[in-house]
């Protein structure tokens, strides 16, 4: 009998000891980001420049708005650390009386330039 209290006595320590831990939270809102929220454009970045073109875009299927008045932003190519980076399409808050320029690779006498990629009146 004292055997049986002792173990009953402690599972039950050990259960409040391991629920300590455990955390109920409700679940947020997805998480979009938008670095250019707060940018009328791109401009402040330093330029960038590539010493060989871009590759072809990723096709990326967009997928259903998940709020009302989402923007979709396609994906592009990034140029760091001496080679291009995949940088995938997002879903961003609009802008009332904007619209959204999507950065392009221009060719010029320093290589490829990469251009726009911020919101325009």
């Amino acid at each position: 009998m004292i055997l049986n209290s002792r173990l009953w006595l402690a599972g039950a320590a050990l259960s409040a000891l391991t629920l300590t831990g455990c955390i109920v939270a409700p679940v947020g809102q997805p998480y979009y980001d938008d670095p250019y929220s707060n940018l009328p454009n791109t401009q402040a970045y330093a330029p960038v420049y590539a010493p060989i073109a871009p590759p072809a875009p990723y096709y990326e299927p967009v997928p259903v708005a998940p709020y009302a008045g989402a923007i979709w932003i396609g994906g592009n190519w990034n140029w760091s650390s001496g080679r291009y980076h995949w940088a995938p399409g997002r879903y961003v808050h609009g802008r009332p009386g904007y619209h959204w320029e999507p950065r392009r690779w221009d060719r010029g006498p320093r290589g490829w330039h990469q251009r726009g990629g911020g919101w325009r009146r």
